[in-house]
C-alpha cells in the first residue's frame, strides 16, 4: 500500500513537472507567408490570454496595422473589411487590461521578440498590456557605448549577454522595462521583413493591406 501511494505521489509530481514545462507555439498564416512564435511560461497571464484568443480566432482577419521599418510590426488594431463590425465586438468583450509582466533584463527586446503593445504611461502609468494588441520586433544594431544609455538607475546595467545580442543581432533596447515581452519569433524571420519592408503612409499603416489569414496553438 505504501509503494502504491508513494508511486502515486511521484506521478503527480512528475505530471505537475512537466505541465509546468510545457512550452506553446503559435503558428501565424498571414497574406504574405507564415510566422511562428513560441511564448514564455514566465509571463503566463500574457501567455494564457494570448492562447485563449488564438483559440477563439480573435486573430484571424486582423490586420498589421503599424509598420516602422527596423523598429516593430505590430497587429491587432483593425481588422479588414468586411470584419470590422466583428473587431468591434472582440474588442468590447475583450477590453480588460492585461497587468504589466515585465521580467527585464530575463526577458527584453531583442530581434524577433513578441511584445504587448499598450497605452502611454499617463493614462496607464502600471504600464499594463492591450489584451489584442501585439508586436515584434526588428530593431537596430548598437555599439556597446550606445548601450549605455540605457543603462538607467531604474533599469540597472545592462548584462553582457544583452549587451552582445543587441550588438550582433539588434533589438529595440528603450523599450526594455517599459513593455512586457511574453514570447519570441521561432521561424519566419522571412515573412516579418516582408511585412517591415512594405510602403507604408500615414500612422505608418501599410498601403497594402498585411493580414492575419488564421492562427493556431502547434
Amino acid at each position: 500500500m505504501f509503494r502504491r501511494l508513494l508511486l502515486f505521489t511521484t506521478l503527480l509530481f512528475s505530471l505537475g513537472a512537466m505541465a509546468q514545462e510545457q512550452e506553446y507555439q503559435v503558428e501565424f498564416k498571414t497574406n504574405v507567408g507564415k510566422f511562428t512564435v513560441k511564448l514564455y511560461n514566465e509571463t503566463p497571464r500574457h501567455r494564457d490570454n494570448f492562447l485563449a484568443l488564438v483559440r477563439e480566432g480573435t486573430y484571424d482577419n486582423l490586420l498589421f496595422h503599424r509598420v516602422i521599418k527596423n523598429f516593430m510590426v505590430q497587429a491587432g488594431g483593425d481588422a479588414r473589411e468586411p470584419y470590422k463590425k466583428r473587431y468591434e465586438a472582440l474588442k468590447e468583450r475583450h477590453s480588460e487590461m492585461i497587468p504589466a509582466e515585465i521580467r527585464y533584463p530575463q526577458l527584453y527586446h531583442k530581434r524577433g521578440a513578441l511584445a504587448a503593445a499598450r497605452i502611454g504611461d499617463e493614462e496607464n502609468p502600471d504600464k499594463a498590456s492591450d489584451p489584442i494588441e501585439f508586436y515584434i520586433v526588428i530593431g537596430e544594431f548598437y555599439l556597446e557605448k550606445e548601450l549605455k544609455a540605457y543603462e538607467t538607475e531604474e533599469r540597472g546595467e545592462m548584462p553582457a549577454e544583452v549587451k552582445q545580442r543587441y550588438m550582433t543581432e539588434g533589438g529595440t533596447p528603450h523599450l526594455d522595462n517599459e513593455y512586457t515581452v511574453f514570447g519570441e519569433l521561432v521561424d519566419g524571420f522571412k515573412t516579418i521583413d516582408k511585412i517591415q519592408n512594405r510602403e507604408t503612409g500615414e500612422n505608418n499603416r501599410p498601403l497594402k493591406e498585411v493580414y492575419i489569414i488564421s492562427a493556431k496553438i502547434l
